[in-house]
């Protein structure tokens, strides 16, 4: 169907996207919702993540109603998380919000028949309010790695270059692709595993930072909510390591304070 488009992530939409049905690889949490709709998309279908902490996963759900936008997820034991073509492929609706359900769009179904039903929903012409996602910066001891907590790894700078980068989004690699687990040699960085998820897709960041000699990480989704840094920081507790976090001395279980400590010595 022509008005259906896939994504690896909900950031790439460029303007080929608008008034489209879009299958898109992000984590279903508030600021997906919030790119979809400013994108002008018809409707839109995330993964969800696994849920997680406050059920961060699905939270744009919630959000787009308010908007009348319709939306959906996919689960994430369906399909992998950072793949579009995977989720349109073998997805399985696991949540949809009120204005998909009244477009006929139903939990169980498959991804391909959800995006038929969504296709019919009107075109989206509302602004969504300003949502800004978020860098902050940790008080570190001098001469120490600066702490820095994103709600999305794609607000890294060129600045970061071996600083500990501290994320919201999920680990999973954007349509396999090696380069996308992060633009620039940061000392180390966190991730949400998403639930691991099919394929153990919320993880497959890890493997390729190894590559790269950076130390990588990954919380529990049931910790903290994807989506938001400083939720990763604080209540975060690490899920699984690569081997080069695991040669600092690093191991699933600790706090992400103890992963920063440890990476910076």
């Amino acid at each position: 169907m022509p008005n259906i488009l896939t994504l690896p992530s909900v950031t790439r939409a460029t303007h080929e996207h608008r008034d489209r049905v879009v299958v898109a690889g992000s984590h279903g949490a508030i600021y997906a919702g919030y790119v979809a709709a400013k994108a002008g998309m018809r409707a839109v279908i995330l993964n969800d993540a696994g849920l997680g902490k406050d059920q961060a996963g699905i939270a744009a759900l919630h959000y787009l109603d308010a908007l009348g936008f319709p939306a959906a997820t996919v689960s994430s034991e369906s399909a992998r998380i950072g793949d579009g073509d995977d989720m349109a492929v073998r997805g399985v609706i696991s949540h949809v919000n009120e204005t998909a359900d009244a477009l006929g769009c139903r939990v169980g179904e498959s991804c391909a028949a959800a995006a038929a039903q969504l296709d019919a929903a009107a075109l989206f012409r509302r602004e969504p309010p300003p949502y800004h996602e978020a860098r902050h910066a940790l008080a570190t001891a001098p001469g120490r790695p600066e702490v820095w907590m994103l709600d999305s790894v794609g607000l890294v700078r060129a600045e970061d270059v071996g600083q500990i980068v501290v994320t919201g989004s999920h680990g999973g690699l954007l349509a396999g692709e090696a380069a996308s687990a992060i633009k620039v040699d940061a000392r180390a960085v966190v991730y949400n595993d998403a639930g691991v998820g099919i394929d153990s897709a919320g993880i497959s960041r890890l493997p390729a930072l190894d590559v790269r000699g950076i130390a990588a990480a990954t919380v529990a989704a049931a910790t903290a909510r994807i989506g938001d840094g400083r939720s990763t920081y604080e209540s975060g507790r690490l899920s699984h390591v690569n081997e080069t976090a695991r040669s600092l001395g690093v191991e699933p279980g600790v706090s992400v304070d103890t992963f920063a400590q440890l990476v910076s010595q």
